[in-house]
């Protein structure tokens, strides 16, 4: 009698099951890979330029849109141009060795190569402007940058973390113009009355935590 599979057949299944089992595990150790490159939390993150938040927007009050020009428009932030930074340092600190990147960068016609801090996997779709227009403070998921000489990763950025507030987005919403201050001052009536009106324009929760409002 004929086996069920001839070689032929059964060295194909084989080969299937193969090129599955090894699909899986290359994708497990890309998805490890990536999760360990993450910069750990409170670790700060080596710059071409050695930029201190602390000195910017703590000690100057320098607002976070100068420097990140699209935050309230798009999904990126935005970095800051050497034509930004050189509005204030074509006339201060000129002769600082630190600065040189910069007036390479300026000379050179090309961008300042800033490394991310807040780094988030391809997979995951995250818009900017749709959470500080929605009062999303940036403090809460970037902490106290005010704080900071040098930048680094304060909060987990997990699924999770990132559930938990869109679950329950109340505690952390604040007014309009309260979204770029470090850190947010304490809620007031009218505050509270223009945070009520913000969580009237947020979808369901059903849709807050929905995988595709996330994940595209």
């Amino acid at each position: 009698m004929d086996p069920v599979f001839r070689r032929r057949a059964e060295l194909g299944v084989k080969l299937a099951f193969l090129t599955l089992a090894m699909t899986v595990l290359t994708m497990l150790a890309l998805l490890i890979w990536r999760a360990r490159s993450y910069e750990p939390i409170g670790e700060t993150v080596a710059q071409p330029i050695p930029f201190s938040h602390k000195h910017h927007v703590g000690d100057d009050g320098v607002d976070c849109r100068y420097c990140h020009t699209t935050v309230e428009k798009s999904a990126f932030a935005g970095m800051p141009s050497s034509a930004i930074c050189l509005s204030c340092h074509s006339q201060l600190y000129t002769d600082q060795a630190l600065l040189a990147p910069l007036h390479e960068s300026s000379k050179k016609g090309l961008p300042i190569a800033w490394r991310r801090v807040h780094q988030l996997p391809d997979f995951v779709y995250f818009n900017h402007s749709a959470h500080v227009n929605h009062g999303v403070a940036c403090v809460e998921c970037h902490g106290r940058l005010d704080q900071m000489p040098l930048t680094w990763r304060s909060a987990p950025l997990q699924m999770q973390w990132c559930l938990a507030c869109h679950a329950n987005p109340t505690p952390h919403l604040r007014p309009p113009q309260k979204v770029f201050e470090m850190p947010p001052d304490a809620l007031e009536n009218s505050d509270v009355q223009a945070v009520a009106r913000l969580l009237q324009r947020l979808p369901d929760q059903r849709r807050m935590t929905d995988c595709s409002t996330c994940h595209r």
